[in-house]
């Protein structure tokens, strides 16, 4: 019998995980410069949570969540995004009381009901961002400026920030209101979809991808004109602090996100390397979110990104993984070998050396077949001859370049070479 992958999922073989893991290393590596900690949640919460935190009217709550019951009757729901259950947990463990400036970061599994494509599946993988406590819009620059540095740093060119305000409690009901004037006569031009969403939540038609409901967009109100002077002041102070990091940033009146629980700043990092999909990351402010599932009143800004999608790019960009690992693959030419060799991948091991052997070969051709199957830098070869001078042939498997040493100085050998590697990448 058979069995098929479920639809929308995949496997990460090993081939492809290098990429996965250069990002993560990455990622967490810049995450502690910027003093964010990481955080693990459960990946199924109560369904309230998201159809409370996200809003109802989002395509997320209506079509895409995976909703069970469990065996205690339960209405469970596997997590489409990372920022409810970490507000969750912010308030669960009484943060909201005690800290007024908490960072941290997550990385782990979502689950949407879409239409799978590429880079986009029902099982993905998210790595975001989170900070608590800041109202500040330097909070909101410094969070930008943070994706912004991660992609650099994985090698993107060319990137800008796509920026927009959508306001706050006192200026959305104005923004809300000019744009059903807009839309209200010519209603039927708008998908279904939107023509229900601008009865009960107007600003979410913004985020209609289908091509009808975009042409017509193209005339809408600036919600810049419609925002309350607080949140003008707030725009514009985050505009000149990118400014002044010099990160290129344009604002897109029209840019919001698909989840309603943010407020004032949204934000895209874009790359026109990308082609028309250029979005790699998307954020921006949640003020109201704490509050709103039982928490103190408590200001947050935070980002997230698909990991399908980097590696979908990084993959493109194919020269950015292009370094030598070296494999020592250690090749014992008869029986009475094997035992030295056992001990010895032993030791290199733990000396920290990469290392590998495969006992099921017994000739030479066969050996030197498999570690350049594995890309091996160097094979170290022990057959009758050498057991009976006590050495090890070294063979550079890139030059053919072979050289005899004791048996008992083959750990520092490599162990040499790697800190010399080390020091001349050092020096670069």
């Amino acid at each position: 019998m058979k069995y098929a992958i479920p639809r929308g999922t995949r496997d990460i073989l090993p081939d492809e995980i290098e990429y996965w893991h250069h990002i993560e290393t990455a990622s967490r590596s810049l995450f502690d410069l910027y003093n964010y900690c990481e955080i693990r949640t459960p990946i199924f919460e109560e369904s309230s949570l998201f159809e409370r935190s996200i809003g109802g009217t989002t395509d997320i709550v209506e079509k895409e969540m995976y909703t069970f019951n469990d065996k205690g009757n339960r209405r469970l729901t596997l997590r489409p995004e990372g920022t409810a259950p970490i507000v969750r947990a912010y308030i669960h463990h009484g943060l909201h009381k005690k800290s007024n400036n908490t960072k941290w970061y997550y990385c782990g599994p979502m689950f949407r009901y879409e239409r799978p494509q590429a880079g986009r599946y029902r099982q993905f993988h998210q790595i975001g961002v989170e900070h608590f406590g800041n109202a500040h819009p330097f909070s909101d620059a410094e969070v930008i400026s943070m994706g912004v540095h991660l992609f650099d740093d994985l090698g993107l060119a060319n990137l800008m920030v796509v920026i927009n305000s959508v306001g706050c409690k006192l200026c959305r009901p104005v923004i809300e209101e000019r744009l059903q004037q807009f839309a209200g006569s010519s209603v039927n031009c708008l998908c279904v979809d939107c023509q229900r969403r601008l009865k009960t939540n107007p600003l979410r038609i913004l985020d209609c991808k289908k091509p009808k409901c975009n042409t017509y967009f193209t005339g809408m109100p600036d919600i810049q004109a419609s925002l309350c002077n607080e949140c003008k002041d707030h725009f514009n102070s985050v505009l000149e602090y990118l400014d002044a990091l010099r990160i290129p940033f344009k604002v897109d009146s029209h840019l919001v996100r698909g989840l309603d629980y943010y407020n004032r700043t949204t934000f895209e990092i874009v790359s026109d390397e990308l082609g028309a999909q250029n979005a790699i990351c998307g954020g921006g402010r949640y003020d109201y979110l704490v509050e709103q599932m039982g928490g103190s009143p408590t200001p947050a800004v935070g980002f997230a990104f698909g990991v399908e999608r980097a590696v979908l790019v990084l993959q493109e960009l194919s020269d950015i993984l292009k370094k030598e690992v070296s494999l020592i693959y250690v090749a014992p030419i008869g029986f009475a070998q094997q035992t030295t060799c056992f001990y010895l991948v032993d030791e290199l091991r733990r000396s920290g050396i990469k290392c590998s052997i495969d006992y099921s070969r017994g000739d030479i051709k066969s050996q030197l077949r498999r570690a350049n199957k594995l890309g091996a830098s160097y094979t170290i070869i022990y057959a009758e001859a050498e057991a009976e001078k006590g050495t090890m042939i070294i063979k550079n498997m890139k030059t053919g370049q072979q050289i005899e040493v004791p048996v008992d100085t083959i750990i520092q050998f490599f162990t040499n070479m790697s800190k010399e590697k080390s020091k001349n990448e050092n020096s670069i």
